[in-house]
C-alpha cells in the first residue's frame, strides 16, 4: 500500500503542477466514485502545494475538494439507484440479499441516513463507499447532496490546512492517519462476515411445521 501510495504522490505532484486546483477535483471525483484514491493523500499535498496561507488552504481545499467528492458521490448514488437497486432485487438472492434485507435498509436510511451521509465523509474508507448504497435505498438526493458537499468541505479543508502547516513534511498526516485505517477496515469486514453468517443460518435452519393436534 505505502509503494502505491509512493507512485500516486508523483503522480499527483505532476498533475497538481499542471492543471493545480482542477486536478484536485477530479482526483476527489474519482476517490468518492468507489475508486479508493486516499485523500489523506491528495488533500494535504495541495494544501502545500498549491496556497500561500492557512486561509487559503482551508477555503480553496475545501470548496474543490468538496466539489470533487459531490461531483464523484453522485454518480456513485446514480448507479447504485438506477443500476444496484435493479440488480439487487432480482439477482440480490445468490448474495444473499432479499427483499426483506433491501426493506430493513430503506428503514435504517430513513431513520440514519442523513447523519450516515454526513459523518461518513468524515471517516477513512466509509467515505469511498457510502454513496452507492445512499443510491441503492434511494435517499432524498437534495439531502444526499448538500450533506456530502458539507461534510467534505470539513474534511477537505481539515487535511488541507494540515498541508499547508506541515509543509514539506506534509506525508506525516498520512503516517499520522494510516493506523485508523485497520480498525476502520475490521469493523467493515467483521460487520459483513456478521450479515454472511446469519443470512447462511437462516437459509440452513429447518423450517419449522405446525402439526394439528389429533381430535379425541
Amino acid at each position: 500500500m505505502e509503494a502505491f501510495e509512493h507512485q500516486l504522490v508523483a503522480f499527483l505532484d505532476t498533475l497538481l503542477n499542471s492543471i493545480g486546483w482542477a486536478g484536485v477535483v477530479v482526483i476527489m471525483a474519482l476517490e468518492s466514485a468507489n475508486i479508493p484514491i486516499p485523500s489523506e493523500v491528495t488533500m494535504p499535498l495541495a494544501g502545500w502545494m498549491l496556497t500561500d496561507s492557512i486561509w487559503e488552504a482551508a477555503w480553496h481545499g475545501g470548496l474543490f475538494g468538496a466539489l470533487g467528492c459531490t461531483l464523484g458521490s453522485v454518480i456513485s448514488y446514480a448507479l447504485g439507484a438506477y443500476g444496484g437497486r435493479p440488480l439487487l432485487e432480482r439477482y440480490g438472492k445468490y448474495i444473499f440479499v432479499h427483499e426483506e434485507d433491501l426493506e430493513r435498509a430503506d428503514r435504517w436510511f430513513a431513520r440514519w441516513g442523513d447523519w450516515a451521509a454526513f459523518i461518513s465523509r468524515l471517516l477513512p474508507i466509509v467515505r469511498t463507499f457510502i454513496s452507492f448504497p445512499a443510491g441503492v435505498v434511494k435517499m432524498s438526493f437534495a439531502r444526499f447532496s448538500v450533506l456530502t458537499f458539507v461534510g467534505s468541505f470539513i474534511w477537505c479543508a481539515a487535511l488541507a490546512v494540515a498541508g499547508r502547516i506541515f509543509g514539506e513534511n506534509w506525508e506525516q498526516i498520512r503516517a499520522i492517519m494510516r493506523p485508523f485505517d485497520i480498525p476502520i477496515a475490521i469493523i467493515i469486514l467483521a460487520g459483513i462476515g456478521w450479515y454472511i453468517y446469519r443470512h447462511v443460518g437462516r437459509r440452513n435452519k429447518p423450517e419449522r411445521t405446525v402439526t394439528e393436534p389429533d381430535n379425541v
